[in-house]
């Protein structure tokens, strides 16, 4: 799978790229990002991402699955590296590395890039700090069958390391569309598609609303919740009961309740109308 030289050297010129991609200010001004661990490089092979380079070291392989990985990679056309095992941990963003490092070049998408079908079921993400939980609230959407994260004022970068092992690799399989949140409101608009905001202050419960129709549920940023802008202008605000001494959930906790609960009412919707028929 080598290359005709290993790469044992951390004056390497690539070595050195590398590790510079750990800061958001080289990621943006190369166009790159790093995509490290199995399960998050399988899941870019699969949803046809495009990945450039693959820099491994056989000593870190947690399974006997790399190999096949790295072939379908290689297939796909990326440029496959070995490195010693001193020099890949100098590269490594986590602190047990998994032996397989991409790298591949930032993709980015404006909401009218976004593909909807006739029942739109949408997550809104506005100005998510934290990059662990805009990558959980992607996972989530994927588990959930969204059609897009529309990703409003974003606070933190999309193509944080962090945000690519939170969702499992999950980037790659949910649409993705960038946009202010007056952009994205008015795009929303023009498609008939309600607005859902979660809201400690609302009367309704969550389960006590219709999820059925065209929905896009709106998020907001962990500390200050969502802004006045979207708690104006949502169609529908609900709230998630709070039992104990806390007033609030984590943002992406809350999330994926919300997008259960649209999955719930579709599913028994869908139910009703089998019987129906």
């Amino acid at each position: 799978m080598s290359e005709p030289f290993v790469i044992s050297s951390l004056q390497n010129p690539r070595v050195k790229q590398v590790v510079r991609l750990r800061d958001r200010r080289d990621r943006d001004r190369d166009g790159l990002m790093t995509i490290e661990g199995y399960r998050e490089l399988l899941r870019a092979q699969e949803n046809g991402y495009p990945v450039e380079e693959v820099l491994f070291c056989p000593e870190m392989f947690r399974g006997e699955n790399e190999f096949p990985l790295l072939e379908m990679l290689r297939a796909s056309g990326a440029r496959i590296t070995q490195v010693a095992a001193h020099v890949f941990r100098k590269m490594a963003y986590r602190d047990r590395p998994e032996g397989v490092l991409g790298i591949a070049p930032q993709i980015r998408s404006g909401i009218n890039d976004l593909r909807v079908g006739a029942w739109p079921f949408l997550v809104v993400a506005e100005a998510i700090e934290k990059p662990g939980n805009l990558g959980t609230i992607l996972r989530s959407a994927d588990a959930t069958g969204v059609d897009g994260l529309v990703l409003c004022d974003r606070c933190t970068d999309l193509f944080n390391p962090n945000v690519v092992r939170a969702s499992t690799g999950m980037l790659f399989s949910v649409p993705i569309a960038e946009a202010s949140s007056a952009e994205a409101l008015a795009w929303l608009r023009e498609r008939g598609i309600a607005v859902l905001a979660a809201t400690p202050h609302a009367e309704q419960l969550y389960t006590d609303v219709d999820m059925t129709q065209p929905l896009a549920v709106v998020v907001g940023a962990e500390q200050y919740g969502l802004s006045d802008v979207w708690m104006r202008e949502a169609d529908i605000q609900v709230r998630i009961p709070m039992l104990g001494q806390a007033d609030s959930l984590n943002v992406a906790t809350a999330t994926t309740l919300l997008l259960y609960e649209v999955v719930r009412q579709r599913s028994r919707a869908g139910e009703s109308r089998a019987r129906g028929q």
